[in-house]
């Protein structure tokens, strides 16, 4: 297992401001209050995200909004989940306490940008490093697909940055794959990227074509797609399959992947496993990166 540090799934900034969010509070807060100041959130473009807010801080949301925008100038919109990813599109609802009354925003990472409604879309900014990472393993004159690929974050990171010989990407939120089809356009990467909408188990047999890289980033649930990946990557081709387990059982997501193996009468052969986030306490996000 290859672990990344935390520094790899957040950028520079974002790891600063969570160092010095209470510190820029000290003084405006009172003891109580200043420890209960979340200091889990994600920046997206200009908008900042609280995973959540204490109801004790209810009153207070405003005001330290407000600091937070005075502090810093890039942030323009600051949200609060108020209810976690769930659904068929895995997305999240979103309030506003502070600043510009939007939820869509521009997000620039590894030389593209990606523009998307925060609430619409799912997204991870906390993938930048991973995405970086995939694409560096694309080889020159690559087939690769995308499976679920959102607003086109995966697709478009690769196309821009390897030499990849063509990208693939499938998504079945409409919203989602609006976005990616204007990011395709913003980025000008049309000659390198076909994006479909729909749901993978019957798209992908529609394209009829074998990929020498396919990558199921879904946040769950995608070792239900496991055969059909198989089924359209090339002999010895690369499949990087995406989980959210427990620390002590990483080893699932090989379980899963040799059995799908097996039933698709395939050679399993393991790569890497990286972990490349957190999800919970004690629950992360790896990738199992292997050859069939």
């Amino acid at each position: 297992m290859r672990r990344k540090g935390r520094k790899d799934w957040e950028s520079f900034w974002v790891r600063e401001m969570k160092k010095n969010l209470k510190y820029y509070l000290k003084d405006k807060l009172s003891a109580k209050e200043l420890a209960l100041v979340p200091t889990s959130f994600d920046v997206v473009g200009d908008i900042m995200i609280f995973s959540e807010f204490p109801k004790e801080l209810s009153k207070k949301e405003k005001f330290i909004g407000g600091v937070i925008l005075d502090i810093y100038p890039h942030i323009k919109t600051i949200l609060k989940k108020t209810r976690k990813y769930s659904g068929k599109f895995r997305t999240a609802k979103l309030k506003i306490i502070a600043g510009e009354k939007k939820k869509e925003t521009t997000h620039k990472e590894n030389n593209v940008f990606i523009k998307l409604d925060v609430e619409k879309v799912y997204f991870s900014a906390r993938m930048s490093s991973e995405r970086k990472r995939v694409t560096e393993l694309v080889k020159p004159n690559e087939s690769v697909l995308v499976m679920f690929s959102g607003s086109g974050a995966y697709p478009l990171v690769i196309a821009k940055n390897s030499n990849a010989k063509e990208v693939y990407g499938i998504e079945i939120s409409p919203t989602a794959h609006k976005y990616a089809l204007e990011n395709i356009k913003k980025n000008k990467m049309e000659g390198k990227i076909r994006l479909f909408l729909g749901d993978a188990d019957k798209v992908t047999p529609k394209i009829n074509k074998s990929f020498d890289r396919i990558l199921m980033p879904l946040p769950k649930g995608g070792e239900k797609f496991l055969g059909l990946a198989l089924r359209y990557t090339k002999k010895n081709g690369v499949i990087h399959f995406y989980d959210f387990l427990h620390e002590g059982e990483f080893y699932k997501a090989e379980d899963k992947a040799k059995n799908a193996c097996g039933k698709s009468k395939r050679k399993y052969k393991k790569l890497d496993m990286v972990k490349c986030g957190q999800h919970s306490p004690g629950f992360f996000r790896v990738c199992l990166d292997f050859s069939a």
